[in-house]
């Protein structure tokens, strides 16, 4: 049996779903049910207006919205316990998919009214970097001095508004404009030589296609009675170009979307094509969703409360039936390990109520980097935790290749860290050096390291010689470096004198890596006062425990920790978001911006209507991250909330039997040492302090250690 459309809706739902004339835009608030909404439009068109599916276009921006979206109209088939709206023998007449899909339809079919093969290939990210490299070689340009990533990045910015190479040309201005401009006409060759089309090109060429042939253009126009497009607010001027080619000829055009969730201008989004929107459309419907059927009322007015400083927005008064529902816990801690501590805190005891799972919780944050406090105090505590959209901490590739050294230069044994690391930064050791490497080590019995100095010995002048004499030299270096400098210093001689700085940054997400790097300095940064040999094992042990777990099962109940970026679209019935902090949220980066500013304040309201029943807001006094320690004020968003709206603050946690680390502290037998490690245990603290002159690691309750601070 097939559901009745309207049934459920409410009266701006039904409004949305019924205005099926002309150009509609609706508004939809965080949790007023768009999905829904679109879904039930669709099936609207079909089953009451006798529309044929094949009319009917539907864009979205992930592959999983639109299985989703399909799912909802025609269910999964006969088997399927969900009533659909449609018959299932519907599925695949409509065209739903992302834009990047549809256009790729389009261009099989059409593509060769522009000189474009059917057969195709679309290469993706490494296969674009590859070809960039390609052409800065043909070019004879320099690859050190002139990064790949950057470049690509900037292409694809160029490729996303619309201007072709010879269009780029007269707006050369600078030097790296003009080798940018060489690069980006070599490039299109080898696409082409490649009969090959790029990410960008999908959209590109589609609309070249359509304004090249008008008539081709008229086809898909006459066919698409209506076109909907959702997360109107994500789109960027190439995508809002095709929504309007597509549209031209009936005008059917309906988009939804939330001026107030466009977080993405870092993909060249432009939150001005919503706002724009009935400029651009005369006649234009609005509807505004703003019942609100997922978060409690209080987290509805502090999220208004957030959002309603921004003036690029369209004014909208969300509101819902659900329970005033619980106070705004705003939470002050120290520093970053007792803002992770009390995440992890506050969690096991909304889990001790058997009201909440763990995965009805999410932490978020504003940077990946954040993550790693965060981590390792869920890992002491043995709750799980699953990581999104980014890998976990130590276990980054980044991550991994510094630690690889710091191993190599502590173990000369190490072979696991040697092979990690004898080509990375790349240094021409291909796997048959390697192996040959292997052999003479396994034969001689001695490890990789010394068999590298064996064979640098020779004096032969090969060319392979010469490569593993780099690294040799890098390794012996450090080596040489370790026994006057401590573990932190070592990370920075890694970044500099072994290149891995430069390595990083010219590949994908540079920054980021670079600032996961810093942050694991930071982490050796507090095992200075061990001394160099002392601060190096402590490092690599702490770390060892720390990351030696078993991978979890992705279908256990687990908290979710996630970046504000990564959480839209999801909602839950907790959420902690953590670091709110000036220059952090908001970022740095957008203080001397005002519009990065409004989108800074669009993330924070983006988090808190993630929620449905409570929301954390934590920061902490002090901050150490990647190798700086600051001392920020709380985020101006926290002053926007109404104290009316927030409970009583809960203040950092000082008192004198709480040891964390860092603290210096004495033990009448052992001396001297420093905390390295601690976290709740019970009523006690179980702690773990590295101690001088030889004694090394002893892990002790707080209780019975009978420690004096220093």
């Amino acid at each position: 049996m097939i559901q009745n459309i309207l049934t459920g809706l409410n009266a701006k739902q039904k409004e949305a779903v019924e205005a099926i004339q002309g150009p509609v835009l609706i508004v939809a608030g965080p949790g007023s049910g768009k999905t829904r909404v679109i879904t039930h439009r669709i099936a609207y068109l079909i089953k009451t207006w006798d529309i044929h599916p094949r009319r009917i276009l539907a864009v979205t921006f992930t592959n999983k919205a639109a299985r989703e979206m399909e799912d909802r109209l025609f269910g999964k088939g006969e088997k399927d316990s969900v009533t659909p709206l449609l018959s299932y023998s519907m599925r695949g007449q409509l065209t739903v998919g992302t834009f990047h899909a549809i256009c790729a339809r389009f261009l099989r079919i059409d593509g060769h009214h522009i000189g474009i093969d059917r057969n195709y290939t679309i290469y993706d990210d490494g296969d674009r970097l590859s070809l960039i490299k390609r052409a800065l070689e043909q070019l004879m340009l320099d690859v050190k001095t002139h990064p790949p990533r950057p470049i690509q990045y900037a292409i694809s910015e160029v490729k996303n508004k619309l201007l072709t190479p010879e269009d780029k040309a007269s707006q050369s201005e600078s030097y790296f404009d003009e080798v940018r401009q060489r690069v980006y006409e070599k490039y299109e060759q080898l696409l082409n030589d490649n009969n090959a089309l790029d990410f960008d090109d999908l959209l590109m060429k589609t609309v070249q296609l359509f304004e090249a042939h008008p008539e081709v253009l008229a086809k898909y126009q006459s066919r698409y009675l209506h076109v909907m497009v959702d997360e109107f607010q994500d789109t960027n001027l190439v995508q809002y170009t095709l929504v309007k080619q597509l549209a031209g000829k009936h005008r059917n055009i309906c988009v939804v979307g939330d001026p107030d969730q466009s977080i993405y201008s870092w993909r060249q989004a432009d939150i001005r094509n919503i706002l724009s929107f009935e400029r651009d459309y005369t006649n234009v419907k609005t509807i505004y969703l703003e019942q609100n059927y997922r978060s409690s009322q209080t987290i509805l007015e502090a999220a208004d409360c957030i959002i309603s400083a921004n003036i690029s927005r369209k004014e909208k008064a969300l509101w819902t039936k659900n329970q005033q529902g619980a106070h705004i816990t705003v939470a002050e801690l120290y520093d970053e390990r007792e803002e992770a501590q009390y995440l992890v805190s506050e969690v096991e005891k909304l889990i001790s109520t058997k009201r909440y799972k763990l995965t009805n919780c999410a932490i978020m944050y504003r940077t990946n980097a954040q993550s790693r406090a965060i981590e390792e105090a869920f890992i002491r505590y043995g709750l799980p935790y699953r990581l999104v959209g980014a890998t976990k901490f130590y276990d980054r590739r980044e991550i991994r290749d510094i630690l690889a050294y710091l191993k190599l230069v502590n173990n000369s044994a190490d072979s696991i860290a040697f092979l990690r690391i004898v080509n990375v930064p790349p240094r021409g050791i291909g796997q048959k050096s390697i192996k040959e490497l292997a052999r003479v080590a396994t034969d001689n019995e001695i490890s990789l390291y010394e068999a590298t100095r064996r064979l640098v010995a020779k004096n032969e002048r090969t060319s392979l010689v010469k490569k593993f004499k780099v690294f040799l030299d890098i390794i012996d270096e450090l080596m040489a470096k370790a026994k006057n400098t401590d573990a932190a210093g070592l990370i920075d001689l890694v970044l500099m004198n072994a290149g891995y700085k430069d390595y990083i940054l010219t590949g994908e997400a540079g920054e980021d890596r670079l600032d996961n790097a810093m942050e694991l300095r930071a982490v050796a940064d507090d095992f200075a006062d061990l001394g160099p040999e002392g601060s190096l094992a402590a490092l690599l042990e702490g770390v060892a425990l720390v990351s030696d777990v078993d991978n979890l099962d992705e279908k256990i109940d687990a908290v979710t920790l996630i970046t504000l970026h990564k959480a839209k679209g999801l909602e839950f019935p907790i959420v902690f978001i953590a670091g709110m902090e000036e220059y952090l949220l908001p970022h740095i980066r957008s203080f001397d911006n005002a519009e990065q500013m409004e989108e800074e304040r669009r993330l924070c309201y983006v988090g808190v209507t993630r929620a449905k029943e409570r929301v954390y807001l934590v920061r902490a006094l002090r901050r150490h991250m990647m190798g700086v320690s600051s001392s920020n004020e709380p985020s101006r968003f926290l002053d926007d909330i109404p104290e009316k709206l927030i409970g009583t603050p809960q203040q950092p946690k000082v008192h004198k039997g709480f040891l964390k680390a860092g603290d210096k502290v004495r033990h009448e037998t052992f001396g001297d040492g420093i905390i390295v490690a601690s976290f709740p245990a019970k009523d006690d603290q179980e702690i773990t302090v590295a101690f001088k002159g030889g004694v090394g690691l002893k892990r002790m309750m707080a209780s019975m250690a009978n420690l004096e601070r220093i």
